[in-house]
C-alpha cells in the first residue's frame, strides 16, 4: 500500500523545492499516477535552528515544526520528512509530537556512510548542527570516526549556507575549492553534506564522488519508505 508523504520545508526554501524535484526524477513512474503523494508545506515561519541552538535567539523551532507535522497528517499524510539536518538535533520531541513517523535523515546518511565502508568521515554543517553532534553520534553509532573542519572552514562553510545559498547567490568553484581542499587534507573517506543548502551546491556544482548528500539521502528513502520504487540511485 502507498503512502502519502508530507514535506514540513521553509528550512531553507531553496532546498525544500529541490527535495521535491529529487523525489519525482528518482521514483520509478512512467506517468502521473505513479509519483509519489507529497504534500509540501514550505514554512518560512520556522525559526532559524542553529541561532536556537547557539542561543543567538529565544525563539524555539520545534513547536513550530510540531505544529506543521500535525496539520501534514491532518492533510493526509502517513510520513513526514523535515529537509534540515540542524532541525534534527530535536528530532526525539519533534517525533514525539508528530502523529505520524518522522524519517531521521542524519541516521540514514551515516547508514549511507557505513554501507560505501568508510572509517573516516567529514561533516560539512550548520554550526547548529555541529554544536549538537548529532552528526558525530551517528556516525559513531555506526563505526565511523567523524571529523569536523577547523575553524576557518567552518566559516567558510556557514558563509556558503547563509550569505550565499539562502540569499539567493550562486557558489563559485573558486569558493567552495577552498572548502575541500581543507576538508581533503583531514584525510577524510567521505565527505557529509550536512546541510540541505549545501545539496543546492552539489547540484550547481556537481561536487565528486566522495560526497555524501544527506538530501539525496532523504529523498530516496521517502521513496522506498513510501512503497515506490527508485528510478535510479545517485548516492
Amino acid at each position: 500500500m502507498k503512502k502519502t508523504l508530507g514535506i514540513i520545508g521553509g528550512v531553507g526554501p531553496l532546498a525544500t523545492m529541490f527535495l521535491g524535484e529529487m523525489i519525482v526524477r528518482l521514483t520509478k513512474a512512467s506517468k502521473d499516477q505513479e509519483h509519489v503523494h507529497t504534500i509540501i508545506d514550505n514554512d518560512t515561519c520556522i525559526p532559524d535552528r542553529t541561532n536556537y541552538i547557539l542561543g543567538r535567539s529565544d525563539e524555539n523551532p520545534v513547536p513550530v515544526i510540531i505544529r506543521d507535522a500535525q496539520k501534514l497528517a491532518n492533510y493526509g499524510a502517513d510520513v513526514i520528512c523535515i529537509p534540515c539536518n540542524t532541525a534534527h538535533s530535536f528530532y526525539e520531541e519533534i517525533q514525539k509530537g508528530s502523529p505520524v513517523p518522522v524519517l531521521h535523515m542524519i541516521r540514514e546518511t551515516a547508514k549511507r556512510a557505513r554501507n560505501f565502508e568508510a572509517r573516516k568521515v567529514a561533516i560539512l554543517a550548520t554550526d547548529g548542527t555541529i554544536s549538537s553532534k548529532v552528526y558525530q553520534q551517528a556516525l559513531l553509532e555506526e563505526g565511523i570516526t567523524p571529523v569536523v573542519p577547523d575553524e576557518r572552514t567552518q566559516k567558510l562553510v556557514m558563509s556558503v549556507i547563509y550569505d550565499y545559498v539562502k540569499a539567493g547567490k550562486e557558489v563559485t568553484n573558486e569558493l567552495w575549492t577552498e572548502i575541500e581542499e581543507a576538508v581533503l587534507n583531514l584525510h577524510c573517506d567521505r565527505i557529509i553534506l550536512g546541510c540541505t543548502e549545501l545539496s543546492v551546491v552539489n547540484k550547481n556544482l556537481h561536487l565528486g564522488e566522495c560526497y555524501i548528500d544527506s538530501l539525496i539521502v532523504l529523498a530516496e528513502t521517502a521513496i522506498l519508505q513510501c512503497g515506490y520504487e527508485l528510478n535510479k540511485t545517485l548516492q
